[in-house]
């Protein structure tokens, strides 16, 4: 029977301190094994993060872990991640002029792994990006999405921003997703879209104080969610990056194996300067850039001129220089906001809008053909 009052953070701490870690003799609370504790209504998750070389000896750790949560009162559903992070080289500092340190930096010579792939039964995988924050990539990557969906593709959407997730209030998904016979995650429906977010099993308005592996590690398991089946394999998903270059990104091009990625950015040249970057990322690893996407391209007047208030002709140049499309210009809607705000999709409830036919012009463009 559980607690109507959900289950207490110090029970279940203390049930994990009942589970011996074999390498130290101490419970899992006090050997720090146990990360990224979450609580969210009547379910429990964590991470146990151990040496890659441990794995094996952890399997039944991380079982019996499971089994003494789901005897803590309030909790119906447990569910332990094993995981692992490999300890990062020491950084390698040197002095040396401007122009020389590009050639130098170890990012120049940046690779996927060896074991990169699709998620299981995922057909393509395109990743939205930018360099900065507030250039309205996410409310680009739910809308190609849903686009995608309405041309009669099976989409998905991973909103891969473990610090911000969008993805739930911009389709307007809520509850709890569940997990299948191997521990993957369900995703969520909506519109169309099957969509998996930290914003799912986090409590909506909690900040996510996770360093740069736990981060990681909590988008490897989004990406390892349920997309499909052997029988109906998701066509496409979309990846909603978060902005820049960190770990995260490192993180997705170097162990999912990406079919091309969708640079967005404003008109402004400080946006195209942090595109740049983001491109120049994702050139080093051999994802192609499949094209470029300006977002608040133009506003139309009551008498339909369009007025470029952030400036004009920027990512035409810069889709250029990159030698790829142009795939959209996104004019500045107030129905799109209220779209996004509302967890409606433009594309999805007005399709006749400008921003909704730019969106839907973008997705048949990027649309996969036949396997």
């Amino acid at each position: 029977m559980s607690d109507p009052a959900g289950p207490d953070r110090a029970a279940i701490l203390q049930a994990l301190d009942q589970v011996i870690d074999p390498k130290s003799g101490q419970g899992l609370t006090a050997a720090g094994l146990a990360r990224g504790l979450v609580v969210r209504g009547a379910r429990v998750a964590l991470m146990l993060e151990v040496a890659p070389a441990d794995i094996d000896l952890y399997r039944p750790v991380r079982d019996r872990a499971e089994e003494a949560l789901a005897h803590v009162s309030g909790v119906e559903t447990a569910q332990v991640v094993l995981t692992t992070e490999a300890a990062p080289s020491p950084p390698q500092l040197k002095v040396a002029p401007r122009r020389a340190r590009v050639a130098e930096d170890p990012g120049a010579r940046l690779q996927p792994m060896p074991e990169a792939e699709h998620p299981a039964h995922v057909k393509k995988v395109i990743a939205v990006a930018s360099g900065k924050g507030g250039v309205g990539k996410s409310t680009v990557a739910t809308n190609l999405a849903v686009a995608f969906a309405r041309l009669g593709l099976r989409a998905g959407l991973l909103d891969a921003d473990i610090y911000g997730p969008s993805a739930p209030t911009m389709l307007g998904v809520q509850g709890d997703p569940t997990f299948d016979a191997e521990k993957r995650l369900n995703p969520m429906e909506a519109w169309g879209v099957k969509v998996m977010s930290i914003g799912f099993i986090v409590e909506e308005g909690t900040a996510n104080i996770w360093r740069g592996p736990m981060a990681s590690s909590a988008l490897r398991s989004l990406m390892n969610s349920n997309w499909g089946t052997a029988e109906a394999p998701l066509d496409v998903l979309v990846i909603d990056l978060p902005p820049g270059t960190g770990d995260i990104q490192l993180t997705l091009v170097q162990r999912l194996k990406l079919d091309g990625v969708v640079i967005v950015s404003t008109p402004q040249e400080i946006a195209l300067i942090d595109a740049r970057r983001a491109a120049e990322m994702f050139e080093k690893t051999g994802a192609p850039i499949l094209g470029v996407v300006e977002n608040m391209a133009f506003f139309e007047d009551s008498a339909g001129h369009r007025v470029p208030i952030f400036g004009q002709g920027g990512a035409v140049a810069e889709a250029e220089r990159l030698g790829a499309p142009l795939l959209a210009e996104i004019p500045i809607e107030v129905a799109l906001r209220e779209a996004c705000d509302a967890g409606r999709p433009l594309v999805a409830t007005t399709p006749d809008s400008p921003a909704a036919k730019a969106f839907l012009q973008m997705a048949r463009r990027l649309a996969p053909g036949p396997a």
